[in-house]
């Protein structure tokens, strides 16, 4: 198991050094890119919720710092014309905010649960308050831009082409992932567990909780800072919006998506929403409702995220039992396609109506025009919604008897087995 677990980390350098040769263009290298900063910054989050059950509403406090630290570093390397790599500028970053947090986290971590949640939200208001205030520092609206390919290169690269870039994140991205799984696996790290779960009897056995959330709080920071300094050098700029409410959202919505009881959740949620976010934005004006959506269906009905939803699959896939399932799961997500689809094309049409009532051209939906104008499109729409909600809710029974029978299946298969 422990040899299997090691060779991941391989596996993951090579999938991430694979990834620019298949998916070589523009767009997709941006895409990529994005997404690696975002599993640092995911993955950074999830060490205060999903390790030590600590509710952030103000994590992009020290990726905001993280930037903007990289850049005024950058800046100050190249006026100096100090001998410095770019590989090495989202240290910067990570120290920056690692820096604040130990500042911060004293004051923020001497409360948990709710209380904790509405102090980090005071300060992320701070901050980004700050950022208008000390303009000196944080360039007012515009911020601070810089120039990256500018610094000392690096066996010959300068990362101005986007795939150099990309490649400095991708190493960034796996050395800053190893690091957080290795500390979850440090008595630290289980001690940051018994935090989460029951911090009265941590403080009898004679540890202090305070202590561990302040400390977690700081590797959460510096992690996080690290995540900005990467974004900083992607985009060659450091503003506000790096500290607003909607970054610290994403980060949430990400890491309770992919799942905040795995290590691999935070890595799902952040490419599914990064993707979402670049991509879904050219297919819909409301392309923020469907993340906003997803989230509250993943709250709802698979509390444990996706990664909770592909390892309870482990045992029976394991076990050879799991097809029992594929009769069940076959009708149920039927009516999933149904109820989504029929859901989506009332939205479109129903923003269409609302924001452009002057337009007669169709909506859109998978290549066909659909006329908001005809009656008997919205009585097919809503009636589909109807009956894929009435499916659904009638198909969850047969579902759940089928995973009955499936474990039983799987249990005396183990039992025979000894």
């Amino acid at each position: 198991m422990k040899i299997g677990r090691c060779a991941v980390w391989p596996l993951a350098a090579g999938v991430l050094a694979v990834l620019p040769m298949i998916f070589h263009s523009g767009t997709s290298l941006t895409v990529l890119s994005l997404t690696g900063i975002a599993i640092v910054f995911a993955l950074s989050y999830n060490m205060l919720l999903g390790q030590t059950g600590l509710l952030s509403f103000g994590h992009a406090v020290y990726y905001g710092l993280g930037a903007y630290f990289t850049v005024h570093a950058i800046n100050a390397i190249t006026q100096a014309a100090l001998p410095i790599p770019l590989p090495l500028l989202p240290l910067a970053g990570g120290l920056a905010g690692l820096a604040f947090a130990a500042i911060l986290g004293w004051v923020s971590t001497k409360r948990s649960g709710t209380a904790f949640a509405m102090i980090s939200l005071g300060l992320a208001e701070l901050a980004a308050a700050s950022c208008l205030i000390l303009r000196s520092f944080f360039g007012g609206e515009e911020g601070v831009t810089t120039n990256r390919t500018k610094l000392l290169p690096l066996l010959g690269w300068k990362f101005g082409p986007q795939f150099q870039v990309y490649y400095l994140i991708a190493f960034w991205c796996l050395i800053a992932a190893a690091a957080m799984y290795a500390l979850t696996r440090t008595p630290f790290g289980r001690m940051c567990n018994a935090v989460r779960e029951n911090p009265e009897r941590v403080a009898f056995i004679g540890y202090n909780p305070q202590m561990n959330r302040d400390m977690a709080f700081c590797f959460a920071g510096f992690f996080g800072g690290i995540a900005g300094g990467l974004a900083a050098i992607n985009f060659e700029l450091a503003n506000s919006a790096l500290f607003g409410a909607t970054q610290s959202a994403i980060v949430l919505v990400a890491t309770f998506i992919g799942g905040a009881g795995y290590f691999i959740g935070p890595v799902l949620g952040a490419v599914l929403v990064t993707y979402l976010q670049t991509m879904l934005s050219d297919f819909s004006d409301v392309w923020q409702l469907y993340i906003g959506l997803l989230f509250m269906a993943t709250v709802m009905f698979v509390p444990g995220g996706l990664a909770h939803l592909i390892m309870i699959h482990e045992r029976p896939l394991r076990a050879g039992t799991i097809w029992r399932l594929i009769p069940a799961y076959a009708l149920f997500l039927i009516a999933v396609a149904a109820f989504a689809a029929s859901s989506v094309l009332t939205i479109e049409m129903l923003d269409h109506v609302m924001t452009k009532p002057a337009e007669s051209s169709p909506v859109s939906f998978f290549g066909f025009g659909i006329d908001t104008g005809n009656w008997q499109v919205w009585t097919l729409a809503l009636a589909t919604i109807a009956l894929g909600a009435i499916a659904l809710k009638l198909l969850s029974g047969p579902l759940a008897s089928a995973w009955d029978r499936t474990l039983r299946a799987t249990q005396a298969q183990k039992l025979a087995s000894l």
